[in-house]
């Protein structure tokens, strides 16, 4: 059974609180339709979720990812690991936390993969994966809860009140995955902070890039860069941090013994990293 970091959200619904659908903004930096592509990034569909959508049920056009659907698409799912593909603009925060909890709380290894957008409640949920991978030109936006409110000051001060354990429920969890304080994760949500694929990595939100990209990127790299895909390959395997430390050492050893190092060298270590990546994978 896999061991999360990701805290529950134990919330109830308001009475007078209702589901709203995203920001306008937010659609509008949203890409519809955008999938995994084929290649090494496409999986078999019976292990794959995809979260395309807006989040939330239209009642107009029944489109939108429920958590029902989601619940349905656990259920069927017979694998091992579960891999879920993200591109939305967010939208009902309840039902965001919904999935939140189902995926975080399932015993199966969760992977998410953020294709293009994952923002206000869809971001929630990215949260709940074991690893959490972005495009490099993919987009993680994180905000305090967003709601419509009507009615005099008394009522304004009542709605503000109504919010305080949601943003501190979404503080919590970003907190847990990036590795720092309630007060970080509060200050990223109060400036409505949009972290780019890099930018994610580089705060702990996301654990590394899309598959494509960590391979485009190192086939050109260096033997570090290659050492820390090795490094994700073998976590995946359950193999204990420190047993991976020392098979990577003494990978690393066996490159720092090659005198005198020239760029041949340096290209076949290169190639024998790649090599085994493509046997790990």
């Amino acid at each position: 059974m896999t061991l999360r970091s990701a805290p529950p959200i134990s919330l109830t619904h308001p009475p007078k609180v209702q589901g709203w659908d995203p920001d306008p903004a937010l659609l509008e930096k949203w890409t519809p339709g955008l999938r995994a592509g084929p290649g090494r990034e496409s999986v078999t569909g019976s292990r794959t979720i995809s979260i395309l959508d807006v989040i939330g049920a239209d009642g107009l056009t029944g489109e939108g990812v429920t958590a029902r659907r989601v619940a349905a698409a656990l259920r069927a799912i017979t694998a091992d690991e579960i891999t879920v593909d993200i591109n939305s603009p967010g939208g009902d925060f309840f039902e965001g936390v919904a999935i939140y909890n189902m995926l975080r709380a399932d015993p199966r290894r969760v992977t998410v993969r953020i294709l293009g957008l994952a923002a206000s409640a869809a971001s929630v949920i990215a949260m709940a994966g074991d690893e959490v991978r972005i495009g490099r030109a993919g987009f993680l936006m994180v905000h305090n809860a967003w709601v419509v409110a009507i009615g005099n000051r008394h009522d304004m001060a009542a709605a503000a009140e109504t919010m305080l354990p949601f943003d501190a429920a979404m503080a919590e969890i970003y907190a847990a995955k990036a590795g720092v304080d309630l007060a970080q994760a509060g200050a990223w949500m109060d400036a409505e902070t949009w972290f780019s694929g890099a930018q994610a990595v580089e705060a702990g939100l996301a654990d590394g890039f899309l598959t494509a990209d960590v391979v485009e990127t190192e086939t050109s790299g260096s033997g570090p860069s290659a050492l820390r895909r090795i490094d994700s390959l073998l976590a995946k395997q359950n193999i204990s941090r420190s047993e991976r430390r020392a098979l990577l050492a003494e990978l690393r050893g066996t490159q720092d013994a090659a005198a005198p190092v020239t760029p041949r060298a340096d290209d076949d270590w290169a190639a024998a990293a790649r090599s085994l990546i493509l046997t790990l994978t």
